[in-house]
């Protein structure tokens, strides 16, 4: 085999490759919407940390284990972002406000068009699935059970797990909201709260197997 200014033509062809691949995980435009991050919301996500994990720190940070797909079950982007902006939670949501007052969050959400935005720091600790938010990036889609997620949505819920794997070499599980429970058995789950569950089925079973065919080439574990 020749040689290329002293670089194997083999080797020279993998390198090419490699940049190549990684332009396209990065090319599709991410755009920075952030929901409000108020000190007091910041206090608020601390409290939670410890009242819920025992983890006693200065910032709401976290180390990335997994992703999490869901759906808002809410047709429109307007509506969804609203969800997530207030920093307490609404009384619609009396549900879950008995385990905390600080609202729900993520730091990603899919419109319907595939339009990607981020709603706050990727390692911001986001409230969007119980007992795991320390270790959980959150994707919200726009949609649900009345309001299918789309092909666009579709193809940008893939090329944002191979981004953020490509970013955060500590991830290594990809899972949909409704198989949160599994993993009540596993180190990664810390909910101090044993009457604290809901019952999900968002982003949907077909939605996530897709997601998984395309990216089974990342090794990314599903459900426990």
């Amino acid at each position: 085999m020749g040689k290329f200014g002293g670089i194997n033509k083999s080797i020279l062809l993998f390198l090419l490759i490699h940049i190549a691949i990684k332009s396209v995980i990065f090319s599709q435009e991410i755009i920075d919407k952030p929901i409000q991050f108020s000190e007091e919301r910041k206090q608020l996500s601390l409290e939670y940390l410890k009242t819920h994990y025992d983890i006693k720190q200065e910032e709401p940070i976290i180390t990335p284990r997994m992703i999490v797909l869901h759906w808002t079950a809410i047709p429109s982007f307007e509506e969804s972002f609203k969800a997530f902006d207030d920093v307490h939670l609404p009384d619609s949501r009396a549900g879950i406000k008995d385990a905390s007052t600080l609202n729900v969050s993520t730091q990603f959400l899919v419109d319907r068009d595939g339009q990607i935005y981020r709603l706050m720091p990727e390692t911001f600790m986001a409230r969007h699935v119980i007992g795991l938010n320390h270790v959980a990036i959150g994707v919200e889609n726009v949609g649900g059970e009345n309001a299918p997620l789309t092909k666009a949505q579709l193809k940008s819920n893939i090329w944002l797990v191979n981004y953020l794997k490509a970013k955060y070499e500590t991830i290594v599980y990809l899972i949909g909201h409704y198989e949160y429970k599994n993993f009540e058995s596993s180190d990664l789950w810390l909910e101090n709260d044993d009457t604290y569950r809901t019952d999900k089925i968002d982003p949907g079973v077909d939605f996530m197997n897709k997601v998984r065919a395309a990216t089974k080439n990342l090794k990314l574990r599903g459900a426990i």
